[in-house]
Order: structure tokens, then sequence, then C-alpha cells
């Protein structure tokens, strides 16, 4: 069975809402005798982390979180995440729009470009685009047409290369990818209608999912 095997399914929607979480980074930091610091990023971009274990209050909830955890052999298999504070190509409270990050630039040739996030200087690779929410513009043209955007990857295709110069915006809304991040989960039942599971936590996959 592949290790690199992803489920394009989403975790559940109900949990996902009262997620904690959010991007983590490896710093190593080195003190000197005079107490000035040496600073390394170890990693080029950040990884996302997420405990959903705080947000499973019902049964029905503790029930939908072991079922998918069975379903995805725990750690084996990836699967969709929504992260409620940054899921879309703008900020949460906004409505994605075609001109939100810039993808790049036509060059009369080039035909593929992966969608991204920008983070001032900070670039994150969109991998898990959601069906239906993707939008095109060239030169600030919205109306773009003759392209498709695969949903698996976050790559866009024009049927056409882009002419010289020509900007390729896009917008869209997003999943994170992740896969749990232990082969263990432990679960109470806490009165009738009532469940809990103490940890639930999660860790984004980068690079090729």
């Amino acid at each position: 069975m592949s290790l690199k095997e992803f489920h394009e399914v989403r975790f559940p929607l109900a949990v996902a809402f009262g997620a904690v979480g959010g991007p983590e980074r490896r710093t190593e930091v080195v003190t000197l005798a005079s107490g000035a610091e040496h600073r390394n990023a170890v990693w080029a971009g950040s990884r996302r982390r997420f405990d959903v274990g705080g947000a499973i209050q019902t049964l029905d909830e503790l029930h939908d979180v072991l079922a998918f955890f069975e379903a995805r052999r725990g750690p084996l298999h990836g699967f969709r995440f929504r992260d409620f504070t940054d899921d879309r190509s703008c900020s949460p409270d906004q409505s994605a729009s075609a001109l939100d990050q810039v993808l790049g630039v036509g060059d009369g040739v080039r035909t593929a470009f992966q969608l991204i996030k920008r983070y001032g200087d900070v670039v994150r690779l969109i991998l898990k685009p959601v069906s239906g929410t993707v939008t095109v513009a060239l030169d600030a043209t919205t109306s773009a047409t003759g392209w498709s955007v695969d949903v698996a990857t976050g790559l866009l295709e024009f049927d056409t290369p882009p002419a010289p110069d020509v900007e390729i915006t896009a917008g869209f809304e997003f999943d994170c990818p992740v896969r749990f991040a232990s082969d263990r989960i432990e679960a109470s039942v806490e009165g009738i209608s009532s469940g809990r599971i103490a940890k639930v936590e999660l860790i984004e996959l980068l690079g090729n999912v």
C-alpha cells in the first residue's frame, strides 16, 4: 500500500470549525556570550499543525472522527482539511477574486502556472483548491476563458499560452493537505450524547501529496 496515497476527501467540517492551530517554522537560535544572537531558518517555509480534539462535543462528532481516522488508516493516507483561519486567496472575511494572487507573467510559450498565495515575500504553494471556486484573469480581464485547473494539484493549464507580458492572476478557496500525526486516538464517552477525544493532531503534508 502506497505511503503517498492521498484521499481527496475533506475532514468533517463541523469539527474542523473548532480546530486550534496554524503555521510553525523551524529556526535555530544560537545565543553568543555577548548576548547577541545568530538565527538560521532550518525550513524554507512553514508547516501547519492543528488539534481538533477540543472541537469534539457530541457522540456523533466523536463517531465521525473515529470513522474518518479508520478510513485513512491513521497517518497512512493524507486528506483535505479546511483551515477556516486561512482558506482562500484573500482574507477570511472577504470573497475570493480573480485579481487576488499574481501567478506569473506570460511569455507566449508557457501554459502551466501553479496556484500560490503570497504572504509578503513568502510564497505558499496551493495544492488543493476547492472545486468550482477558482477564477482567473489575464491583465485584469476577469472573463478569461480557455483554461482548466487540476483540483488535486493546484496546477492551472491554459489551452493557449498567455501572450508575452500578460499578467496571470487568480482567486480561489483551498483546503490544506494533512495527515493524522499519531497512530493512536483515545476517546471517551462523557454522557448520554456527549463524547471527548483529548487530542487529535493533524500535520500539513508538503511537496508532492
